[in-house]
């Protein structure tokens, strides 16, 4: 038997941030290595705005089964040693949405870069909206510079690109077909808003969606002659708790 964990992170198009019933948060948790997670939320691509960061303690504070926490950068207080220290203890690291691009800036100035290979190498759940769905993967599809764009940069822990928002923001489906459909961006992964997808050592092992009709889809190039080929994977629909559920 191996003793190597399985390395998993995961790409959200909801959770607290924007979702009231905290169905996606469920079944994040649902993959935790341990009944009772250390989760870590990372606000760096909002700027670590406080708003975000009392949203995320007020929806994770309240649950018996989690032991919060909130990194911030823009006002670091964890010298080198200490902070490598707190992000390996961690089960979950939450990223919160915002500016991919300062995001990926941001921790490479800090080495937080290099510490979250490490803590996903270590079985850490990886995961995040928006922004924090984006830097995993290779290269995303973004508004960091403000109309959108290709960035062909990430932390390249998923392998390909990915979009989010692929439903509900203007001009992201046309726009990230045409990217990956001229090569300015490789296959990858659109999510529509209310889905997750689970990927472990690089493959997706799971999709879900809270709101029926939401879609996970694989975007490839069609060669010759281009186009895309657009495929929805099949999801699964969370639904709540029953009551005397922690």
């Amino acid at each position: 038997m191996s003793d190597v964990a399985p390395r998993r992170l995961a790409l959200l198009g909801g959770g607290f941030s924007t979702d009231e019933d905290g169905l996606l948060d469920d079944w994040l948790l649902d993959h935790a290595r341990t009944p009772r997670p250390k989760v870590c939320f990372l606000p760096t691509a909002s700027g670590d705005a406080p708003a975000y960061t009392e949203r995320f303690l007020a929806a994770f504070g309240t649950r018996r089964s989690v032991v919060p926490s909130v990194l911030s950068l823009f006002q670091r207080t964890l010298d080198d040693a200490t902070l490598r220290a707190f992000l390996l203890a961690q089960d979950v690291v939450y990223v919160g949405g915002g500016n991919t691009a300062n995001l990926l800036a941001v921790w490479r100035v800090h080495g937080v870069d290099r510490l979250l290979r490490e803590a996903y190498d270590r079985g850490t759940l990886l995961c995040g909206i928006s922004a924090g769905a984006n830097c995993w993967a290779e290269a995303s599809h973004t508004d960091s510079f403000g109309p959108l764009t290709s960035l062909a940069d990430g932390l390249g822990l998923l392998p390909g690109s990915v979009c989010p928002h692929y439903d509900s923001e203007p001009g992201r489906r046309p726009s990230y077909r045409s990217a990956v459909a001229s090569g300015a961006l490789p296959a990858g992964w659109a999510l529509e808003d209310g889905t997750g997808a689970l990927f472990t050592d690089g493959a997706l092992t799971e999709a879900v969606t809270r709101a029926v009709g939401a879609r996970v889809c694989r975007v490839e190039p069609v060669e010759p002659g281009g186009g895309v080929r657009e495929r929805a994977v099949p999801c699964r629909v969370v639904r709540p708790a029953p009551r005397g559920h922690p």
